[in-house]
Protein backbone atom coordinates (compact mmCIF):
# COMPACT_ATOMS: atom_id res chain seq x y z
CA UNK A 1 0.00 0.00 0.00
CA UNK A 2 0.93 3.24 -0.65
CA UNK A 3 -0.69 5.74 0.63
CA UNK A 4 -0.46 7.43 4.70
CA UNK A 5 1.35 4.53 5.83
CA UNK A 6 2.70 2.53 3.44
CA UNK A 7 5.95 5.42 2.36
CA UNK A 8 6.32 6.31 5.97
CA UNK A 9 6.62 2.60 6.83
CA UNK A 10 8.89 1.94 3.91
CA UNK A 11 10.94 4.70 4.39
CA UNK A 12 11.92 4.58 8.29
CA UNK A 13 12.50 0.35 7.55
CA UNK A 14 15.54 1.83 4.78
CA UNK A 15 16.53 4.43 7.95
CA UNK A 16 16.75 1.90 10.51
CA UNK A 17 18.26 -0.98 7.94
CA UNK A 18 20.20 0.83 5.13
CA UNK A 19 21.60 -2.65 4.07
CA UNK A 20 17.70 -4.07 4.01
CA UNK A 21 16.18 -4.04 0.21
CA UNK A 22 12.83 -2.59 0.89
CA UNK A 23 10.20 -2.71 -1.57
CA UNK A 24 6.83 -0.81 -2.02
CA UNK A 25 3.94 -2.45 -3.97
CA UNK A 26 0.99 0.13 -5.13
CA UNK A 27 -2.09 -0.98 -7.28
CA UNK A 28 -2.57 2.40 -8.16
CA UNK A 29 -0.87 5.31 -10.15
CA UNK A 30 0.41 7.69 -7.24
CA UNK A 31 2.10 7.21 -3.63
CA UNK A 32 2.33 9.75 -1.06
CA UNK A 33 -1.10 11.43 -1.38
CA UNK A 34 -2.71 14.02 0.21
CA UNK A 35 -6.22 12.68 1.14
CA UNK A 36 -7.03 15.04 3.23
CA UNK A 37 -6.21 17.91 0.95
CA UNK A 38 -8.58 16.56 -2.20
CA UNK A 39 -11.95 18.47 -1.29
CA UNK A 40 -9.95 21.31 -1.85
CA UNK A 41 -8.98 20.61 -5.22
CA UNK A 42 -12.26 19.59 -5.65
CA UNK A 43 -13.50 23.06 -4.87
CA UNK A 44 -10.10 25.10 -6.63
CA UNK A 45 -8.55 26.29 -3.58
CA UNK A 46 -5.49 24.24 -4.76
CA UNK A 47 -4.97 24.30 -8.45
CA UNK A 48 -3.53 21.15 -9.35
CA UNK A 49 -3.99 17.90 -7.84
CA UNK A 50 0.02 17.33 -8.34
CA UNK A 51 0.23 19.71 -5.73
CA UNK A 52 -0.64 16.62 -3.29
CA UNK A 53 1.50 14.11 -4.96
CA UNK A 54 3.99 14.41 -2.62
CA UNK A 55 6.57 11.70 -4.00
CA UNK A 56 6.71 9.82 -7.80
CA UNK A 57 7.93 6.17 -7.55
CA UNK A 58 11.22 7.36 -8.82
CA UNK A 59 11.64 10.56 -6.20
CA UNK A 60 10.99 8.18 -3.73
CA UNK A 61 13.17 5.81 -4.75
CA UNK A 62 16.04 8.57 -4.75
CA UNK A 63 15.37 10.24 -1.74
CA UNK A 64 14.47 6.98 0.06
CA UNK A 65 16.19 4.24 -1.46
CA UNK A 66 13.12 2.33 -1.59
CA UNK A 67 12.10 0.71 -4.44
CA UNK A 68 8.54 1.61 -5.36
CA UNK A 69 6.18 -0.42 -7.69
CA UNK A 70 3.15 1.72 -8.72
CA UNK A 71 0.12 -0.30 -10.57
CA UNK A 72 1.11 -3.32 -9.31
CA UNK A 73 -1.39 -5.15 -7.35
CA UNK A 74 -0.77 -7.68 -4.53
CA UNK A 75 -2.84 -10.76 -4.84
CA UNK A 76 -1.86 -13.51 -1.98
CA UNK A 77 0.21 -13.84 0.53
CA UNK A 78 2.06 -17.53 1.16
CA UNK A 79 2.53 -17.20 5.26
CA UNK A 80 5.04 -20.64 4.59
CA UNK A 81 7.16 -19.88 1.68
CA UNK A 82 7.06 -15.87 2.90
CA UNK A 83 6.29 -14.97 -0.54
CA UNK A 84 3.91 -12.43 -2.10
CA UNK A 85 1.91 -12.95 -5.11
CA UNK A 86 1.72 -9.95 -7.49
CA UNK A 87 0.41 -8.53 -10.78
CA UNK A 88 1.88 -6.33 -13.09
CA UNK A 89 -1.41 -4.82 -14.06
CA UNK A 90 -0.03 -2.79 -17.14
CA UNK A 91 1.22 -6.07 -17.88
CA UNK A 92 -0.91 -8.49 -16.80
CA UNK A 93 1.95 -10.89 -15.74
CA UNK A 94 1.96 -12.54 -11.91
CA UNK A 95 5.67 -12.19 -10.30
CA UNK A 96 6.56 -13.50 -7.03
CA UNK A 97 8.56 -11.78 -4.60
CA UNK A 98 10.33 -13.04 -0.78
CA UNK A 99 9.85 -11.50 2.36
CA UNK A 100 12.17 -11.25 5.69
CA UNK A 101 9.15 -9.34 6.81
CA UNK A 102 6.14 -8.05 5.80
CA UNK A 103 4.07 -4.58 6.40
CA UNK A 104 0.41 -4.72 5.37
CA UNK A 105 -0.48 -0.69 4.90
CA UNK A 106 -3.77 -1.72 2.46
CA UNK A 107 -5.55 1.23 4.25
CA UNK A 108 -9.23 1.67 4.11
CA UNK A 109 -11.95 1.22 1.48
CA UNK A 110 -14.74 3.63 0.76
CA UNK A 111 -18.28 1.87 1.57
CA UNK A 112 -20.81 1.28 -0.99
CA UNK A 113 -24.51 1.56 -0.63
CA UNK A 114 -25.48 -1.72 -2.46
CA UNK A 115 -28.15 -0.05 -4.52
CA UNK A 116 -25.89 2.11 -5.93
CA UNK A 117 -23.77 0.57 -8.96
CA UNK A 118 -20.29 2.08 -8.50
CA UNK A 119 -19.74 1.47 -12.25
CA UNK A 120 -22.11 4.01 -13.36
CA UNK A 121 -20.65 6.81 -15.60
CA UNK A 122 -22.14 9.77 -12.34
CA UNK A 123 -21.20 7.81 -9.33
CA UNK A 124 -18.14 8.76 -7.13
CA UNK A 125 -16.50 8.15 -4.18
CA UNK A 126 -13.57 10.62 -2.93
CA UNK A 127 -11.08 8.27 -1.46
CA UNK A 128 -8.32 9.16 -3.56
CA UNK A 129 -6.52 10.77 -6.14
CA UNK A 130 -7.50 8.62 -9.05
CA UNK A 131 -11.37 9.60 -7.65
CA UNK A 132 -10.47 13.20 -7.55
CA UNK A 133 -9.60 13.19 -11.46
CA UNK A 134 -12.36 11.24 -12.18
CA UNK A 135 -15.14 13.72 -10.34
CA UNK A 136 -13.06 16.66 -11.76
CA UNK A 137 -13.34 15.93 -15.44
CA UNK A 138 -16.66 14.17 -15.06
CA UNK A 139 -17.90 18.08 -14.03
CA UNK A 140 -15.72 19.44 -16.85
CA UNK A 141 -16.93 17.13 -19.54
CA UNK A 142 -20.47 17.11 -18.74
CA UNK A 143 -22.83 19.94 -17.94
CA UNK A 144 -22.90 19.41 -14.22
CA UNK A 145 -25.46 21.55 -12.61
CA UNK A 146 -27.26 19.77 -9.81
CA UNK A 147 -25.31 17.02 -7.45
CA UNK A 148 -26.07 14.78 -4.67
CA UNK A 149 -24.15 13.66 -1.79
CA UNK A 150 -25.23 10.59 0.62
CA UNK A 151 -24.01 11.22 3.53
CA UNK A 152 -22.62 14.53 5.89
CA UNK A 153 -19.41 13.25 7.78
CA UNK A 154 -16.00 15.16 7.04
CA UNK A 155 -15.71 14.30 3.25
CA UNK A 156 -19.86 14.93 2.64
CA UNK A 157 -19.52 18.17 4.15
CA UNK A 158 -16.33 19.35 2.42
CA UNK A 159 -17.76 17.51 -0.52
CA UNK A 160 -20.75 20.02 -0.48
CA UNK A 161 -18.79 23.31 0.49
CA UNK A 162 -16.38 22.46 -2.39
CA UNK A 163 -18.75 22.10 -5.35
CA UNK A 164 -21.44 24.56 -4.13
CA UNK A 165 -17.65 26.48 -4.73
CA UNK A 166 -18.39 25.59 -8.05
CA UNK A 167 -21.74 26.50 -8.93
CA UNK A 168 -23.24 23.22 -8.28
CA UNK A 169 -26.46 23.14 -6.95
CA UNK A 170 -25.89 20.52 -4.03
CA UNK A 171 -28.09 18.35 -1.87
CA UNK A 172 -26.76 16.73 1.18
CA UNK A 173 -29.26 13.35 2.07
CA UNK A 174 -28.57 11.73 5.34
CA UNK A 175 -29.68 9.04 6.97
CA UNK A 176 -29.65 10.51 10.83
CA UNK A 177 -31.92 13.33 11.57
CA UNK A 178 -28.90 16.16 11.83
CA UNK A 179 -25.66 16.45 10.04
CA UNK A 180 -21.91 15.15 11.22
CA UNK A 181 -23.89 12.40 12.68
CA UNK A 182 -20.88 11.24 14.86
CA UNK A 183 -20.56 14.64 16.40
CA UNK A 184 -22.03 16.35 19.67
CA UNK A 185 -25.43 17.37 19.62
CA UNK A 186 -24.35 22.00 19.25
CA UNK A 187 -21.63 21.27 16.65
CA UNK A 188 -24.66 19.38 14.51
CA UNK A 189 -27.13 22.29 14.95
CA UNK A 190 -24.55 25.08 14.13
CA UNK A 191 -23.45 22.40 10.75
CA UNK A 192 -26.98 22.75 9.99
CA UNK A 193 -27.40 26.54 10.34
CA UNK A 194 -24.28 26.47 8.06
CA UNK A 195 -25.46 24.41 5.43
CA UNK A 196 -28.62 26.60 5.36
CA UNK A 197 -27.42 29.81 5.11
CA UNK A 198 -24.99 28.18 2.36
CA UNK A 199 -28.00 27.45 0.42
CA UNK A 200 -27.08 23.71 0.09
CA UNK A 201 -30.13 21.11 0.61
CA UNK A 202 -29.78 19.32 3.70
CA UNK A 203 -32.63 16.06 3.50
CA UNK A 204 -32.18 14.15 7.06
CA UNK A 205 -34.06 11.25 8.22
CA UNK A 206 -33.50 8.89 4.99
CA UNK A 207 -34.45 5.21 5.08
CA UNK A 208 -35.39 4.74 1.81
CA UNK A 209 -33.14 5.69 -1.42
CA UNK A 210 -32.93 4.37 -4.83
CA UNK A 211 -31.33 5.24 -7.81
CA UNK A 212 -32.88 6.07 -11.07
CA UNK A 213 -30.75 5.21 -13.95
CA UNK A 214 -31.05 5.99 -17.48
CA UNK A 215 -28.09 4.80 -20.07
CA UNK A 216 -25.59 4.10 -17.46
CA UNK A 217 -26.11 7.21 -15.84
CA UNK A 218 -28.19 8.17 -12.29
CA UNK A 219 -30.27 10.58 -13.51
CA UNK A 220 -32.29 10.92 -10.45
CA UNK A 221 -32.99 9.85 -6.75
CA UNK A 222 -36.07 8.49 -5.38
CA UNK A 223 -36.75 9.28 -1.60
CA UNK A 224 -40.06 7.39 -0.95
CA UNK A 225 -42.71 8.95 -3.29
CA UNK A 226 -40.01 11.83 -3.90
CA UNK A 227 -37.16 12.41 -6.64
CA UNK A 228 -34.36 14.61 -7.06
CA UNK A 229 -33.17 15.50 -10.12
CA UNK A 230 -29.33 15.19 -10.19
CA UNK A 231 -26.06 15.13 -13.02
CA UNK A 232 -23.91 13.41 -10.23
CA UNK A 233 -23.76 11.60 -7.01
CA UNK A 234 -20.43 11.24 -4.62
CA UNK A 235 -20.81 8.66 -1.57
CA UNK A 236 -19.50 9.67 1.74
CA UNK A 237 -20.84 7.07 3.68
CA UNK A 238 -17.73 6.10 5.50
CA UNK A 239 -14.80 3.56 5.03
CA UNK A 240 -14.26 -0.31 5.46
CA UNK A 241 -10.82 -1.77 6.54
CA UNK A 242 -9.37 -3.40 3.44
CA UNK A 243 -8.15 -6.88 4.81
CA UNK A 244 -8.93 -8.99 1.62
CA UNK A 245 -4.69 -9.64 1.67
CA UNK A 246 -5.04 -10.01 6.01
CA UNK A 247 -7.91 -12.48 5.61
CA UNK A 248 -6.12 -14.34 3.04
CA UNK A 249 -3.21 -15.06 4.53
CA UNK A 250 -5.63 -16.18 7.51
CA UNK A 251 -4.51 -13.16 9.63
CA UNK A 252 -6.69 -12.12 13.18
CA UNK A 253 -9.53 -9.73 12.95
CA UNK A 254 -11.17 -7.68 15.39
CA UNK A 255 -14.90 -6.78 16.34
CA UNK A 256 -14.50 -3.96 13.80
CA UNK A 257 -13.25 -5.80 10.79
CA UNK A 258 -10.06 -4.48 11.22
CA UNK A 259 -6.37 -6.52 11.56
CA UNK A 260 -5.69 -7.14 14.80
CA UNK A 261 -2.35 -5.86 16.01
CA UNK A 262 0.03 -6.03 19.46
CA UNK A 263 2.08 -3.22 20.92
CA UNK A 264 4.90 -3.73 18.20
CA UNK A 265 2.14 -3.77 15.46
CA UNK A 266 2.67 -7.40 14.81
CA UNK A 267 -0.26 -9.32 13.16
CA UNK A 268 -1.10 -12.86 14.42
CA UNK A 269 1.70 -14.10 12.20
CA UNK A 270 5.21 -12.93 13.59
CA UNK A 271 7.19 -11.88 10.43
CA UNK A 272 4.17 -9.57 9.07
CA UNK A 273 3.29 -6.11 10.44
CA UNK A 274 -0.10 -3.70 9.71
CA UNK A 275 -0.48 -0.23 10.15
CA UNK A 276 -3.15 2.32 8.83
CA UNK A 277 -6.35 2.03 8.20
CA UNK A 278 -6.76 -1.55 8.00
CA UNK A 279 -5.98 -1.67 11.72
CA UNK A 280 -7.77 -1.44 15.05
CA UNK A 281 -5.92 0.32 17.55
CA UNK A 282 -6.69 0.35 21.36
CA UNK A 283 -8.48 3.75 22.46
CA UNK A 284 -6.87 5.82 24.86
CA UNK A 285 -9.88 7.12 26.52
CA UNK A 286 -11.69 2.99 26.73
CA UNK A 287 -8.71 1.16 26.24
CA UNK A 288 -10.37 -1.41 24.31
CA UNK A 289 -9.96 -1.83 20.56
CA UNK A 290 -11.23 1.12 18.19
CA UNK A 291 -11.41 1.15 14.69
CA UNK A 292 -9.47 5.05 13.96
CA UNK A 293 -8.74 5.75 10.15
CA UNK A 294 -6.90 9.05 10.65
CA UNK A 295 -3.98 9.55 8.28
CA UNK A 296 -2.25 10.78 11.40
CA UNK A 297 -2.66 7.57 13.43
CA UNK A 298 -1.48 6.09 9.79
CA UNK A 299 1.62 7.61 9.65
CA UNK A 300 2.51 7.45 13.11
CA UNK A 301 1.73 3.84 13.66
CA UNK A 302 3.49 3.37 10.02
CA UNK A 303 7.08 4.29 11.39
CA UNK A 304 6.49 1.64 14.53
CA UNK A 305 5.44 -1.06 11.78
CA UNK A 306 8.32 -0.06 9.37
CA UNK A 307 10.92 0.38 12.12
CA UNK A 308 10.07 -2.94 14.24
CA UNK A 309 9.73 -4.71 10.71
CA UNK A 310 13.82 -4.23 9.63
CA UNK A 311 14.85 -5.18 13.53
CA UNK A 312 13.43 -2.21 15.51
CA UNK A 313 11.64 -3.00 19.18
CA UNK A 314 9.03 0.32 19.58
CA UNK A 315 5.60 0.17 21.41
CA UNK A 316 2.72 1.88 19.68
CA UNK A 317 0.65 3.96 21.85
CA UNK A 318 -3.05 4.09 22.10
CA UNK A 319 -4.64 6.37 19.88
CA UNK A 320 -6.79 9.71 21.12
CA UNK A 321 -9.43 10.12 18.72
CA UNK A 322 -8.58 13.74 17.43
CA UNK A 323 -10.36 15.01 14.13
CA UNK A 324 -11.32 18.16 12.76
CA UNK A 325 -13.33 19.50 9.80
CA UNK A 326 -13.59 22.99 7.96
CA UNK A 327 -16.96 24.42 6.52
CA UNK A 328 -17.44 27.16 4.96
CA UNK A 329 -14.95 29.00 7.27
CA UNK A 330 -15.74 27.75 10.28
CA UNK A 331 -14.03 25.17 12.42
CA UNK A 332 -15.00 22.26 14.25
CA UNK A 333 -12.79 20.06 15.86
CA UNK A 334 -13.96 16.48 18.13
CA UNK A 335 -11.50 15.15 20.73
CA UNK A 336 -11.93 11.98 22.93
CA UNK A 337 -15.47 10.58 23.23
CA UNK A 338 -18.33 12.57 22.73
CA UNK A 339 -21.75 12.45 25.06
CA UNK A 340 -23.47 9.60 22.87
CA UNK A 341 -19.81 7.46 22.68
CA UNK A 342 -19.19 7.98 26.73
CA UNK A 343 -22.70 7.09 27.32
CA UNK A 344 -22.20 3.80 24.63
CA UNK A 345 -18.98 2.96 26.74
CA UNK A 346 -20.76 2.86 30.17
CA UNK A 347 -19.45 6.19 31.43
CA UNK A 348 -20.73 7.76 34.46
CA UNK A 349 -20.11 11.53 33.42
CA UNK A 350 -21.22 14.98 32.90
CA UNK A 351 -20.60 17.39 30.39
CA UNK A 352 -19.56 21.68 30.59
CA UNK A 353 -20.01 24.16 27.97
CA UNK A 354 -18.64 27.70 27.53
CA UNK A 355 -19.52 30.40 24.68
CA UNK A 356 -16.87 33.03 24.60
CA UNK A 357 -14.91 35.51 21.78
CA UNK A 358 -11.81 33.66 20.79
CA UNK A 359 -9.92 36.58 21.34
CA UNK A 360 -10.29 39.69 23.31
CA UNK A 361 -13.59 41.36 21.90
CA UNK A 362 -12.97 44.77 21.00
CA UNK A 363 -9.72 43.19 18.44
CA UNK A 364 -10.61 42.61 14.87
CA UNK A 365 -11.35 39.50 14.11
CA UNK A 366 -13.13 38.50 17.11
CA UNK A 367 -15.45 35.65 17.06
CA UNK A 368 -17.40 33.32 19.08
CA UNK A 369 -15.95 30.41 19.84
CA UNK A 370 -18.09 27.18 21.40
CA UNK A 371 -16.08 24.48 23.83
CA UNK A 372 -17.90 21.49 25.63
CA UNK A 373 -15.95 19.12 27.87
CA UNK A 374 -16.90 15.61 28.77
CA UNK A 375 -15.65 14.15 31.91
CA UNK A 376 -15.89 11.25 34.24
CA UNK A 377 -18.45 12.34 37.13
CA UNK A 378 -16.01 10.26 40.27
CA UNK A 379 -12.75 11.17 39.32
CA UNK A 380 -13.35 13.92 37.02
CA UNK A 381 -11.17 12.20 33.97
CA UNK A 382 -11.23 14.05 31.10
CA UNK A 383 -13.17 11.96 28.23
CA UNK A 384 -13.45 14.12 25.42
CA UNK A 385 -14.20 17.49 23.64
CA UNK A 386 -15.95 19.30 21.17
CA UNK A 387 -15.16 22.76 19.83
CA UNK A 388 -16.04 25.38 16.24
CA UNK A 389 -15.51 28.47 16.08
CA UNK A 390 -11.71 29.57 14.24
CA UNK A 391 -8.94 28.43 13.85
CA UNK A 392 -7.72 28.25 17.07
CA UNK A 393 -9.69 25.39 17.98
CA UNK A 394 -6.92 23.24 16.53
CA UNK A 395 -4.57 24.26 19.56
CA UNK A 396 -7.65 23.73 21.97
CA UNK A 397 -8.03 20.43 20.51
CA UNK A 398 -4.39 19.32 20.61
CA UNK A 399 -3.79 20.26 24.09
CA UNK A 400 -6.97 18.01 25.34
CA UNK A 401 -6.03 15.38 23.63
CA UNK A 402 -2.18 15.39 25.51
CA UNK A 403 -4.23 15.91 28.45
CA UNK A 404 -6.26 12.76 27.78
CA UNK A 405 -3.40 10.61 27.33
CA UNK A 406 -1.86 11.91 30.62
CA UNK A 407 -4.90 10.83 31.87
CA UNK A 408 -5.18 14.60 33.84
CA UNK A 409 -8.93 15.61 35.60
CA UNK A 410 -11.31 18.18 33.99
CA UNK A 411 -9.54 20.56 37.06
CA UNK A 412 -6.33 20.67 35.40
CA UNK A 413 -7.56 22.62 32.80
CA UNK A 414 -7.01 25.76 35.13
CA UNK A 415 -3.58 24.99 36.18
CA UNK A 416 -2.10 25.82 32.53
CA UNK A 417 -0.03 28.63 32.22
CA UNK A 418 -2.10 29.70 29.15
CA UNK A 419 -0.64 32.33 26.42
CA UNK A 420 -2.26 36.04 25.89
CA UNK A 421 -2.15 38.78 24.06
CA UNK A 422 -5.13 40.31 22.65
CA UNK A 423 -4.94 40.10 18.89
CA UNK A 424 -4.22 36.06 19.00
CA UNK A 425 -5.55 34.91 22.50
CA UNK A 426 -8.64 36.17 25.05
CA UNK A 427 -7.26 37.28 28.46
CA UNK A 428 -8.85 34.41 29.89
CA UNK A 429 -8.82 31.13 27.95
CA UNK A 430 -11.62 29.16 27.40
CA UNK A 431 -9.93 25.82 28.45
CA UNK A 432 -9.46 27.17 31.88
CA UNK A 433 -13.48 28.60 31.94
CA UNK A 434 -14.15 24.80 31.09
CA UNK A 435 -12.08 23.25 33.81
CA UNK A 436 -13.54 25.91 36.63
CA UNK A 437 -17.40 25.06 35.55
CA UNK A 438 -15.99 21.28 36.04
CA UNK A 439 -15.05 22.34 39.72
CA UNK A 440 -18.96 22.68 40.44
CA UNK A 441 -19.40 18.68 39.75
Amino acid sequence: GGNAAGPAAAARAKRVNPNAEVILFEAGNFISTGTCEMPYVLSGEITDYNEIVFFSSESFFRKKGVKVFINHLVEGIDTKSTEVSVRNIDENKLLTFNYDSLILCTGSTARILPQFNAELKNIYTLKNISDLIGIKDFINENKVSRAVIIGSGYIGLEAAEALSKNDIEVKLLEKEDKPMPTGESELKEEILSLIQKNEIEFIGGIDDIEPVIYDGLVKSIKLGEDYIDTDLVILSVGFSPNTFLAQQAKLELGRFGGIKVDKKLNTSNSRIFAAGDNCEVINAVTGKRDYIPFATTAYTYAHIAGENAAGGNLNADPVVKNASVKFFNNYFAFIGLTSNEAARAGFDFESVSVQVPNIVKVMPGSREVFCKLIFEKNNKRILGASFYGGTEVSGYADLVSSFINLKQDAHSLTKVNYNYTPPLSPFINPLYLLGKKAKAF
